[in-house]
């Protein structure tokens, strides 16, 4: 499997992803941090990736979202944005909406 199917494979099957520089408990970026700290908020568990440690998939997602920085946060395999993007839409409760919405969406296990 190349890196593009890889990615498409943990996007489509992770109903909220997070690619981000360091782990949610350690990131190893400001903007990281906030992106993480804001999904915590919503209360809902999600997957993640640290791009530091999978150079391949830091090079290649920014070719499947059109988006070329990091963090990159994806919710129902649609990429949502960054750092600005999640903080704004924590802070408006658009971001709570969203996660609760694809956590409800998924089948149960």
């Amino acid at each position: 499997m190349d890196t593009i199917e890889a990615i498409k494979q943990q996007i489509d099957s992770n109903p909220i992803i997070l690619y981000m520089k360091g782990s949610p408990n350690q990131p190893q970026c400001g903007f990281s941090a906030k992106a993480s700290q804001a999904l915590m908020g919503c209360g809902e568990r999600f997957a993640f990736v640290d791009i530091l440690s999978n150079p391949d998939i830091r090079a290649k997602l920014p070719e499947v979202g059109n988006w070329p920085t990091f963090p990159q946060l994806w919710v129902a395999g649609e990429l949502v944005g960054g750092c600005d993007i999640i903080c704004e839409m924590h802070d408006t409760g658009e971001l709570q909406t969203l996660i609760k919405e694809a956590v409800a969406a998924q089948p149960a296990q």
